[in-house]
């Protein structure tokens, strides 16, 4: 009909959401926390026996065809051999699955009462068979809080979903819906979520200013693994090979730690986590690694790391950290174990800029004065959906020249990034591409030895302070100190025509708030009279 809207079509759901939206069914049946690990646990089954059955399709293929001149066998035997031989799989990064464990018997079984007993068998059999595993999958399926009727339906649901490269070519549709799940599991969880989701952007971040195309990376609090992923998908963007990089890390809660070993297996990155979740200041389990990049998003303000053992430790080499709070034990453990020519990155709560309780200003400016902090860039609030309180990223850097870096000795670059990012929900900002391609090439420019770099100071978004300027504020490093306010672009208006404009608008909005006011005392009277 003529002058009629014509409806707009509802917006199509990714897979992510809907996969979400139907498993989440099985929310009120568990607590956020517990949830997670139940649905995380079937995804990645789910995952590694599709990767297994392709792998295994492949090969019943290959040495039974003859114009495969690599793989080809003539004896039905011998093939048969090669198709069960597990290095077969382990040298295509593909775990062996045991029968039982393999998704199609599973999956015949979901809507059997004894379904949790089969996935928690599952489970050990996947880890007895690869021990790379060992320890890692959860094995909770049988508990009796469980709901085996929607237990046996969240498998037929993960099971509609293939894995494989024959399902969706080159896109990682696995790691979508792992980072998406981690992401919906944050939100649910709140500030528990703190102990391993870190937020993509700021991840994003981190790795495009840090740049980690090859070499050895450290997280000593890694959580779900978040940064070594993005790290390899940097890697990869950039025309490199997973193997260019070394992942080593270290995580304190167990169930974390199995989140990241699973994480990481999924995508193909090899890492050493250690052989088990441990505290990263009492129990070092990299002891000496010297890393060429620190990628990390430490507990904030923890008071509860210290206890006597870690007086005068050898990490400590700027200063005693004070027991009540643990932010500087985590910078001087960045520093100690970066390479001579590492730098690290990491995020922090915006008080370790300026604080000075307990010799924390005292170490602040030892790292200032031996030229170990390169850039300190501030960001936006609700980045986080854990941390109320404004954060803030520190680079690190053991030598500020060479490498195809200019000299940066005794200069420190802020960036004032608080006014950047969009808000994705009433609570939550993430930063757009563009807000990371501009604090990245700020960075990136003022670094750079190259004729073509340019790197100018902007009024209200960055300067570079030399340590002089920096000791003149006490060594405060709140990045605002030192870019200033934002220039004002001159409108044209003459000053008394615009004191005049804006006079008249105010004393209007007195007006119209008396005329309200009046209006809501009449309505509340009448309300009163009836």
């Amino acid at each position: 009909m003529a002058g009629r809207k014509r409806a707009s079509a509802a917006p199509q759901r990714t897979l992510e959401q809907t996969l979400w939206d139907a498993a989440d069914k099985m929310r009120g049946n568990l607590e956020a926390g517990e949830y997670k690990h139940v649905v995380l646990g079937l995804v990645f089954l789910k995952y590694i026996s599709d990767a297994f059955t392709e792998r295994r399709a492949w090969l019943e293929a290959a040495t039974a065809d003859p114009a495969n001149s690599d793989y080809y066998v003539p004896n039905p035997g011998r093939r048969s051999a090669i198709v069960e031989d597990h290095n077969e799989y382990l040298a295509d990064n593909v775990f062996w699955v045991p029968e039982q464990a393999r998704w199609a018997v599973l999956q015949a079984n979901a809507k059997q009462a004894d379904i949790g007993v089969r996935l928690d068998a599952a489970m050990d059999a996947i880890e007895a068979e690869n021990p790379s595993l060992k320890g890692v999958l959860p094995k909770q399926y049988a508990r009796g809080e469980i709901d085996k009727r929607l237990l046996g339906e969240l498998v037929d649901l993960i099971g509609s979903i293939g894995f494989t490269h024959t399902d969706h070519g080159a896109d990682d549709v696995l790691g979508r819906v792992y980072e998406y799940f981690l992401g919906q599991f944050a939100s649910s969880e709140g500030k528990r979520a703190g102990e391993y989701y870190t937020p993509r952007s700021v991840v994003r971040l981190l790795v495009e200013m840090l740049e980690p195309y090859h070499g050895r990376i450290y997280d000593p609090c890694c959580g779900s693994g978040g940064m070594f992923v993005q790290s390899a998908e940097f890697v990869a963007a950039h025309g490199g090979k997973r193997n260019d990089i070394s992942v080593y890390g270290q995580e304190y809660t167990a169930a974390t730690w199995r989140l990241a070993k699973m994480n990481l297996a999924i995508r193909g990155i090899e890492a050493n986590l250690g052989d088990r979740a441990d505290d990263t200041f009492h129990r070092d389990l990299h002891p000496d690694l010297r890393a060429d990049f620190v990628i990390a998003n430490p507990p904030f303000n923890v008071s509860d790391w210290y206890s006597d053992t870690l007086r005068d430790d050898a990490r400590w080499r700027y200063g005693q950290p004070p027991a009540g709070n643990g932010n500087y034990a985590w910078i001087q453990h960045f520093v100690h174990h970066l390479a001579p020519n590492g730098v690290a990155g990491f995020v922090l709560a915006n008080g370790s800029l300026s604080s000075k309780t307990s010799g924390e200003g005292d170490i602040r400016r030892a790292l200032v004065d031996s030229n170990l902090v390169d850039c300190i860039v501030a960001l936006p609030e609700k980045l986080f959906l854990n941390a109320g309180i404004p954060v803030c990223l520190w680079f690190l850097a053991k030598n500020r020249a060479g490498n195809g870096h200019r000299d940066r000795h005794g200069e420190v670059l802020f960036i004032d990034a608080r006014k950047l990012g969009e808000m994705q929900t009433r609570t939550l900002r993430v930063l757009a591409d563009d807000d990371i391609n501009r604090i990245a090439s700020t960075y990136h420019h003022w670094r750079s030895a190259k004729a073509e770099a340019t790197y100018e100071d902007t009024a209200g978004f960055c300067k570079v302070a030399r340590i002089d300027e920096i000791a003149a504020h006490d060594y405060v490093l709140t990045p605002g100190r030192y870019v200033g306010a934002a220039d004002v672009v001159d409108d044209g208006e003459p000053v008394e025509q615009k004191l005049a404009r804006l006079r008249a608008q105010l004393l209007a909005e007195f007006d119209e708030a008396e005329r309200l006011e009046k209006l809501i005392r009449q309505r509340l009277e009448g309300l009163i009279r009836e």
